[in-house]
């Protein structure tokens, strides 16, 4: 069974700067593509960033330039380092990873989320 735990996020000041990771854990073959998404209170789920297994990134235009995806993939984990942050970057914020598994099928994977609380 593949699992993803995340961890990071907590109350922080605007301006201020939080980290979060995902790591994965489990049996498989392959990581692919990871990701980052939000959901705010009453709001839809959105994409946040994402990064392929070729390290290529992607970010909404509401956190470029303040929010970077990374990720290790010796450690199968993903990272997202959120500066310079906003009250409206308050969400509960959930990671995304395809996974090749052992019969070669790929499957989307979601960690269980992580508040992220910016006061003005």
């Amino acid at each position: 069974q593949v699992q993803l735990v995340q961890s990071g996020g907590g109350l922080v000041q605007a301006g201020g700067s939080l980290r979060l990771s995902c790591s994965a854990s489990g049996n498989f073959l392959t990581i692919n593509t990871m990701g980052w998404f939000r959901q705010a209170p009453g709001k839809q789920r959105e994409l946040v960033a994402t990064i392929t297994s070729g390290g290529l990134t992607n970010y909404a235009d509401s956190v470029k330039g303040r929010f970077t995806i990374s990720r290790d993939n010796s450690k199968k984990t993903q990272y997202l380092q959120m500066n310079n942050l906003k009250p409206e970057d308050t969400a509960v914020y959930y990671c995304n990873t395809e996974i090749t598994n052992l019969r070669m099928s790929k499957i989307k994977y979601w960690g269980q989320g992580t508040q992220v609380t910016v006061s003005s």
